[in-house]
C-alpha cells in the first residue's frame, strides 16, 4: 500500500507534509503510511478518496486504477520488473525508496517518456545513498 499511496500523492503534486494536512493526520503519521509501517485510518483513507478522487480499494488492495484511464497492467510490469532487477542484483531498499523508483517509473510511463535500464539504475543508485 506505500508504494500504492506514493505514486497517489506524486500524480496529486503534493509532498508528505501537505498530504498529511489534506488529510488530518500527523506528518510523522503519513509518513509511516508510505513505508508501510502503519495501517492507514479509514477516515484518513475516505478522505483522500473523496478530496483527490483517489481509488480507495486500489490504494488498499491494489486491485483498481488510480482513476479512470490509468493503466493498471503497465504498473503491475513496473513493480514486477524492478522487484525482479533488486533481487537478481541483490540490492536491498526501503518499501518507501521502492515506492518513489515506481512512481517515478510510472509517472514516466503516463507522460510518454521512455524509461531505459540506466535510468531505472540510476534511481535505485540515487535512493541507496
Amino acid at each position: 500500500m506505500g508504494a500504492r499511496l506514493t505514486i497517489a500523492r506524486n500524480e496529486i503534486g503534493f509532498s508528505q507534509a501537505a498530504m498529511a494536512e489534506a488529510i488530518g493526520v500527523s506528518p510523522r503519521a503519513y509518513h509511516s503510511y508510505e513505508k508501510g509501517e502503519r495501517g492507514m485510518p479509514v477516515e484518513a483513507l475516505v478522505a483522500m478518496g473523496e478530496r483527490f478522487e483517489v481509488d480507495v480499494p486500489w490504494l488498499l488492495l491494489g486491485t483498481k486504477s488510480i482513476r479512470a484511464g490509468h493503466d493498471f497492467d503497465a504498473l503491475k510490469h513496473i513493480e514486477s520488473s524492478l522487484d525482479k532487477h533488486l533481487t537478481d542484483e541483490g540490492i536491498k531498499i526501503k518499501s518507501e525508496k521502492r515506492g518513489a523508483i515506481v512512481a517515478r517509473w510510472y509517472q514516466s510511463h503516463v507522460e510518454g517518456r521512455e524509461v531505459t535500464d540506466d535510468d531505472v539504475h540510476t534511481w535505485i543508485e540515487l535512493v541507496r545513498e
